[in-house]
């Protein structure tokens, strides 16, 4: 079975709904993934933007998932500190900022990343960034998959 990540709120390669924008609610959408290797510890997932002027911008990154959970609720990025840590997005927030590309500058597309790791949590300072805990989880990673949602202004 192949290692996939989708969405309820919206399909690969079609646009996020502005509920999910900081032109709406800036609500983390709700994310599930299928199909992990058996020896997976724990995940990472992360939403990039490699459309931006400016070069790759990250919006989100959600680490420490334990492998008994294959899902992110919509809003998960709201919740209470715990077990599962955020890192610090391109914005300079630590929690799920939404698209909000530059009116006229056309499409952009949104990967939402999800990692499979085969250990069970990466050891990082708090104030990482979502670019570092990627690079960090990188060594780890034994399967990778990506849902890609799109959003004009």
């Amino acid at each position: 079975m192949a290692f996939v990540i989708e969405s309820a709120a919206f399909r690969n390669g079609e646009p996020i709904l502005t509920k999910y924008t900081r032109d709406g609610q800036n609500l983390s959408p709700p994310l599930y993934w299928t199909g992990a290797p058996a020896d997976t510890r724990s995940y990472v997932v992360i939403v990039e933007d490699p459309d931006a002027p400016s070069g790759t911008f990250r919006h989100w990154g959600m680490y420490n998932i334990p492998a008994s959970e294959t899902e992110l609720p919509e809003g998960a990025s709201s919740g209470e500190p715990g077990a599962i840590m955020q890192a610090r997005n391109d914005f300079g927030h630590a929690h799920y900022d939404g698209p909000e590309p530059p009116k006229g500058h056309g499409l952009h597309h949104y990967h939402f990343r999800v990692a499979a790791l085969a250990l069970n949590r990466l050891d990082l300072q708090a104030e990482s960034t979502v670019a570092e805990v990627w690079e960090a989880a990188r060594p780890s990673m034994i399967a990778e998959a990506e849902l890609i949602g799109t959003y004009e202004r």
